[in-house]
């Protein structure tokens, strides 16, 4: 978790760069302090998030992708697709 707090922080908020500007003195300079803190944040709602919800069972876990995941994702590549062949397309 710490791992994946870290590469989040990294890659997603900055990394050890200050959220603020650096003409606000000491707040503003990179530091190794802000990419903690970024980590601590991250592992915060992560630690959160599960212990919030309960856990699946491997059973629904399975039920959710096969029956729900699945079938979301088809109809999702299917409205892409005809989507990009029409004229409301934006990437011409």
């Amino acid at each position: 978790m710490i791992l994946v707090s870290a590469l989040t922080a990294l890659l997603f908020f900055g990394g050890w760069l200050s959220p603020f500007p650096q003409s606000w003195g000491f707040i503003g300079t990179p530091s190794v302090l802000w990419m903690f803190l970024k980590m601590a944040l991250v592992l915060y709602f992560y630690l959160w998030i599960r212990a919030t919800f309960p856990r699946y069972r491997y059973d629904q876990i399975m039920r959710l992708g096969w029956k729900v995941l699945i079938p979301v994702t088809i109809v999702a590549v299917i409205v892409l697709g005809l989507w990009m062949i029409s004229p409301l397309n934006l990437w011409h």
